[in-house]
Formats: structure tokens, C-alpha cells, sequence
């Protein structure tokens, strides 16, 4: 039989690493990573070459369907694509019409391919877009904000060419970026040290030269206090700082207490470890890293942490610089015309946000693209500023990614529309009116993205295989509910037409795209800072920002001890391992055969005085909420917390292999949704005590 390589683009996590699938009729005869693909090296995580068992796997939406008893009931009527399609579109004109289009909410998981989504969204009026980041990444990208002026993702992290990188909320070898992964590893080859800093022995800490088990809730003291020697012992760039660098006299004062022995205090760290980190990263400055975080939904000055992150690479010059923290590139910086959008068909919508990011008092910080969606529940629940009637979550489970599933399932009992876009169940498609099947990342094609970077590039998913039910791509799905209620704009016959109205203005067409799956624009291309590089009102790095004092926070906040566990409990922190994303890949046949349920590390110590041995069975339990998991009895976490991977404790029938197996960590966290950051707008879920007991 005739085997035929397709480029596609792995959908098993939201990295997306570039892939390539070899095809034999129908079927997935091998995956790997895109050869083409600087720093992929043709490789894959176990993640990404679990697809062909996904696409296997009978247990995931096969047809679309209407619920046909209560919410969460797990009732369905089989429908046809038309009368699923009319049902939806039929609910939000009668929802538009009676409570406006900004009723309606569309929430995602981020990533490249947006845009057909937010185009819809945006023709039907809303201003109402959200992601997931609120439970992710939003403190790193409003720290990026209040200092720079620009986001988190206009600037690069070059591990190839760094000499010391530091990993604090940020665990690289087990939640994988694989050109990331790789880079590291070369630069490790080549001399550059790791320094890994976490409340446990992660994979990652396994590879560090320097392991710091810091005390849970203190990162932020810790990084006050490198601040602290960088600044009073000259270790900082002096020159970088006194061109780009503004109200470094007030960062000087502000952070005069926090020594290396008061740090040491709070966090556990003989204070010389302190210093020596320090000194060591002053050696290897500007080509150094102190990453800021990736899930950072974590303590209640997470935003804090992130920020010191961002101000310690400052100090060293590491911000513009190679090895270090470079400024990305589009297809603008290299001479080159980018991708046109969908989104700007249509206008920008008149409303406010619902959650209030923007215009409300003490949320005028706040980046406006993607919002938060957590403050978008309280608006359903409240109907202030005004109602959300309609919710359309998007490749997105709220259910599993938020603390108290029954607490937002009481917030979303006004919606009269709730539809999941989904490509596997989920608590949040088994909690909705309408499931609307996505086929697989294999099985379906997507708009063409930009990748930018050092080296920006345009990438595109191809269509490998045939679905085999009856399901259909994102861009499908929206375009024909755009046929539905009439938004002519969107009704593209192919994809094909929509990649040639992308291309438009580029001088490519998909001719380029067929012997690697990508175009290279350029570079590499390491930009210095130059007077345009910050959008600040200053034109530099601003310490203390206008918007945040103004809303009422402290640009650079006093640091809090964090509250010790009581007497008999610990604090609850979760995470992610190599072998599954989150909770939607528990049930893929492969990965549960690899790593079927969660284990609850505690400490040696800890598990003596409470009688618990390595693999014995325990109660854990937070609020009103309690479950069984095996232990992990290990030196490797620190007694004051116990940990869990997250995306576990299933209790959907449809789900046969995850279905009871292991214990979901944001069930042990009461009404926890309610408790975020007021400078970040992260959710604070490492904020619970939970009790353990011996079975």
C-alpha cells in the first residue's frame, strides 16, 4: 500500500509541536517530529505519539448531540450535523435578541488557531472572548505587562545559547515544549548550568547542577532577596540598568530588608546558597534565563513572582539578549508581509467585557484580549454588569481546570445555552446542552498560523485521515453555524479558500507550505533594545507602573509570610507529568496504559507520624470533599505540602479507563474560584489544606 508523509501539528497538549505523520490508506503507520523543524530533531513526547490512540479510541464524541434530560444527567439525543447546527444557531439569534449580543461568552485554551472562533464571536457582537490562562499563565503575562509594557510572549527564552538557566514554576522536562527540551539539553552539553526551584524533586530538579526545595509560598521572598545581592553588591549591569532600567533607587530601598539570612529564614535555603545563585548568575550574565513561570495560577503573590522574575533578568541584561530573554520576531521585523485575520472582518464589538478587565475599578490593568474568564462566571451567577445567557466552551473544560466543580456548576445555572466544541468528553461536555464533535488533531486540517520567535515562521495542519465518525474540524463547525445565522462573511467553501485569504498579502501561496509544512521568514535575528523596544510612557522598563498603582496595587508589594499548614494537614499542589495534559489524555488507551492514576507524594516524615507506609492507600480531604489515592512516600517534597499530578479522579461513565482511577486535585479546593489575584488575575489554587489520613 502507497505510504504518504502529511505535515500536521500535534493537538495533544498546547505547545503544538510541529509533527509528521506517515499514512497508509487510512490509517497512522508512524508519528514523529517535524524533521524540518529547527530544534525538534524529529522527536515527539509521549504525548504526541499517543495520537494515532486517540484517533483508535471509541470512547469520544462520535456524532453531535442535545442533552436530553438535566445538565450533567448524562441523557443525549443523537442529532444530525443540520439540527444540531440550527439548534445553536437558533438559541444564541433568540439569546442575542432578547439579551444582546453581549450575553454571549466563548472561552478557548489559547494557541494559534483562533482566529475562525474569534471571528465568529466578534460577528455576532460579543465582547465576551476569554481562555483558560486565568488557571495558567496570567500573572506571567500581566507581570510582562506592568514592566515592559508589551506581553509575555514578545520575548523568546534562547536556551540554546544560555550559560544559566533558572526553572522556578516552570518544570520543562515533564510538562514538554520539545525544541525547548532539546535546546536545553545542548546547552547543558555545552557548559550551561540549570538551577530548578520547586517545592519537590521534579524530573526537572533531577537534571539541575542546583536543586533549591524552597518552602511552599515563598518563591517571592526568594527572588527578593537575589534582587537584593545583585543590587547592593554591584553584581547587576550597570549599564543596561542605567539606560533602560527606570525607578531602580525605589527597587533599591524596596528590597533593602531581604537579605540572603532573612530569605533564608522564610524559605528553608542556607542563605550561602542564596548568594552563591546570585554570583553565579552575574557570571553568566546578559546570556542567562530566570524563567517566569508557566502555570502560575499557584499563591496568593504568584503576580509577585513572576514579576521578580522578569526584574532579576533586567538586572543581569538578559532582556534583548542572545542566550538570554531576545525580543520575538513577526513577519514584520524580517522584511515580510503577515498572515491577514478573520477577526478583522468584522468590528471591534461597542460593550464592555463582562468580567470587567479594562474598564472596571481596580481591573484597569488588565490585558483586554483574552480577559478572565473566571470573573465572567460571576457575571453568569450575578448578572453584573449585566447577564451571560450563552456560553460556548471551546477545546476548554472548566470543570476539571478550576477549584469546586459544584461550586461553578451553581455559577452557570442561569445560562440558557451552554455547547462544548470538543474532540473528548470532558466533565464540562458532559455537564452541556449541545456537544458538538471536533475531530482529532489527525483528522482534520487548520487555519495557517505564525510562529514568532528568533526565527519567525509560518506553519499549517493538514488533514492526515479521514474521520472516522462523524465529526468535523474547528473552522468546519464555525463556518457552518456562520451559514446558519446568516454571517456571509465566514462562509468559506473550503479551507483551501480560507488559507488563500490568509495568504493574501504574503506573496505565498500553499505551494510553499508542501515540501516541510512551513515557511521560514527569516533570521535568526537577535534585535537590540532599542528606544521602541518598551511600551511603557517612559520607553523603559517601568518598576513601579502607573496602572497598577492606580488600581490600587503595589508595584512592588511587601512580601507575607505564608501561613503554615494546621496542626495534622498540608498544603495541596498539583502538576504535570511527561506521560498526560491535564485531564483530557487520562482515558487515551495508550498513555492510561502507561501511567493509569495519580499517586499523593508526602514526606517521609510526615508519613511516619501519621502511620503511612509507600503504596498504602489514604483519605485526602479538603471542605466537604474527600477521595482515595496511594501514597508516595518520598524525601523528595517538602513536609509542609503533598502533591498530585492534575487531570484525575474521572467519574464520567463514557470514560471506562480513567473512570475512578486516582483523585482530582481542585475538588479539594472549596469555592477556591472565588480566591485570585487581585495583580495577576491568576486563580490562587495552592491556597487549600487538606487533611490525610491512613485507610
Amino acid at each position: 500500500m502507497t505510504r504518504k508523509q502529511v505535515y500536521s501539528v500535534c493537538g495533544l497538549c498546547t505547545v503544538r509541536c510541529p509533527m509528521m505523520a506517515t499514512v497508509a490508506g487510512n490509517r497512522i503507520v508512524h508519528l514523529q517530529g517535524n524533521p524540518h523543524a529547527a530544534g525538534i530533531k524529529g522527536a515527539l513526547c509521549a504525548r504526541g505519539a499517543a495520537g494515532a490512540a486517540l484517533i483508535a479510541d471509541d470512547e469520544r464524541p462520535q456524532f453531535p448531540m442535545i442533552r436530553a434530560g438535566e445538565r450533567g444527567e448524562g441523557k443525549w439525543r443523537k442529532v444530525s450535523w443540520d439540527e444540531a447546527l440550527a439548534h445553536v444557531a437558533g438559541e444564541l439569534a433568540r439569546i442575542r435578541q432578547t439579551h444582546g449580543a453581549r450575553s454571549i461568552l466563548l472561552s478557548d485554551r489559547g494557541g494559534p488557531f483562533r482566529d475562525m472562533h474569534r471571528a465568529f464571536l466578534r460577528a455576532l457582537g460579543s465582547p465576551n472572548y476569554c481562555n483558560h490562562d486565568s488557571a495558567c499563565a496570567r500573572n506571567v503575562q500581566h507581570a510582562a505587562l506592568s514592566l515592559f509594557g508589551f506581553g509575555r510572549k514578545d520575548v523568546a527564552y534562547d536556551y540554546k545559547n544560555s550559560k544559566h538557566v533558572v526553572l522556578q514554576t516552570r518544570n520543562i522536562f515533564e510538562a514538554i515544549n520539545v525544541k525547548e527540551v532539546n535546546d536545553l539539553l545542548d546547552a547543558k552539553e555545552a557548559g550551561c548550568k540549570i538551577t530548578s526551584i520547586d517545592v519537590r524533586t521534579t524530573v526537572t530538579a533531577a537534571k539541575a547542577d542546583t536543586f533549591l526545595m524552597v518552602r511552599p509560598g515563598t518563591d517571592y521572598v526568594l527572588n527578593l532577596a537575589v534582587i537584593h545581592e545583585l543590587l547592593a553588591r554591584d553584581l547587576y549591569d550597570k549599564d543596561f540598568a542605567a539606560a533602560w532600567i527606570k525607578d531602580l533607587e525605589a527597587l533599591k530601598n524596596f528590597v533593602a530588608p531581604y537579605t540572603a539570612a532573612y530569605a533564608a529564614a522564610e524559605t528553608g535555603l542556607p542563605a550561602a546558597r542564596i548568594t552563591a545563585l546570585a554570583e553565579q548568575l552575574a557570571a553568566a550574565a546578559p546570556a542567562v534565563i530566570w524563567h517566569p513561570g508557566w502555570m502560575t495560577a499557584r499563591y496568593g503573590d504568584s503576580f509577585h513572582v513572576c514579576r521578580s522574575a522578569y526584574i532579576i533578568n533586567a538586572l543581569l541584561g538578559a532582556i534583548g539578549a542572545k542566550g538570554g530573554l531576545p525580543l520575538v520576531n513577526g513577519p514584520g521585523h524580517v522584511g515580510k508581509k503577515g498572515l491577514k485575520n478573520l477577526v478583522d472582518l468584522f468590528p471591534k464589538p461597542g460593550d464592555k467585557r463582562v468580567d470587567g478587565v479594562g474598564w472596571m475599578e481596580g481591573r484597569t490593568h488588565f490585558d483586554t484580549g483574552p480577559g478572565l474568564v473566571n470573573l465572567a462566571y460571576e457575571a453568569i451567577e450575578t448578572g453584573e454588569p449585566y447577564p451571560i445567557r450563552a456560553y460556548i466552551a471551546h477545546r476548554h473544560d472548566p470543570l476539571m481546570a478550576f477549584p469546586d466543580t459544584a461550586d461553578l456548576k451553581r455559577r452557570w445555572k442561569n445560562l440558557e445555552l451552554l455547547v462544548s466544541v470538543t474532540f473528548s468528553w470532558s466533565d464540562t461536555a458532559w455537564f452541556s446542552d449541545v456537544v458538538l464533535p471536533m475531530s482529532p488533531y489527525l483528522e482534520r486540517e487548520s487555519l495557517i498560523a505564525t510562529k514568532k520567535g528568533v526565527s519567525p515562521s509560518l506553519f499549517v495542519r493538514r488533514r492526515a485521515l479521514t474521520p472516522r465518525f462523524d465529526t468535523r474540524a474547528d473552522w468546519e463547525i464555525y463556518r457552518d453555524l456562520a451559514r446558519a445565522m446568516g454571517i456571509q462573511e465566514l462562509d468559506f467553501a473550503s479551507i483551501e479558500d480560507i488559507w488563500a485569504y490568509q495568504l493574501a498579502d504574503t506573496g505565498l501561496t500553499m505551494a510553499d507550505f508542501e515540501a516541510t509544512g512551513l515557511v521560514k521568514l527569516g533570521g535568526p535575528l537577535y534585535r537590540p533594545v532599542d528606544g521602541k523596544t518598551f511600551k511603557t510612557a517612559s520607553g523603559k522598563i517601568e518598576l513601579v507602573n502607573p496602572k497598577l498603582e492606580a488600581d490600587g496595587l503595589a508595584s512592588l508589594a511587601p512580601y507575607v509570610s505564608p501561613a503554615a499548614p494546621p496542626e495534622g494537614r498540608f498544603r495541596v499542589s498539583f502538576g504535570r507529568v511527561g506521560l498526560h495534559t491535564q485531564g483530557h489524555t487520562v482515558n487515551n488507551p495508550l498513555l492510561f496504559a502507561q501511567m493509569p492514576e495519580n499517586e499523593l507524594w508526602i514526606n517521609t516524615d510526615a508519613a511516619a507520624k501519621l502511620g503511612i507506609a509507600d503504596g498504602d492507600v489514604v483519605e485526602v480531604a479538603g471542605g466537604a470533599h474527600s477521595g482515595k489515592i496511594k501514597a508516595k512516600v518520598t524525601e523528595g517534597i517538602h513536609p509542609e505540602t503533598v502533591f498530585m499530578v492534575h487531570g484525575f479522579g474521572h467519574t464520567l461513565p463514557v470514560e471506562s479507563r480513567a473512570r475512578g482511577r486516582g483523585l482530582a486535585d481542585n475538588e479539594l479546593m472549596p469555592g477556591g474560584i472565588a480566591n485570585w489575584d487581585k495583580g495577576g488575575g491568576g486563580v490562587c489554587m495552592q491556597e487549600h489544606f487538606v487533611g490525610v489520613r491512613p485507610v
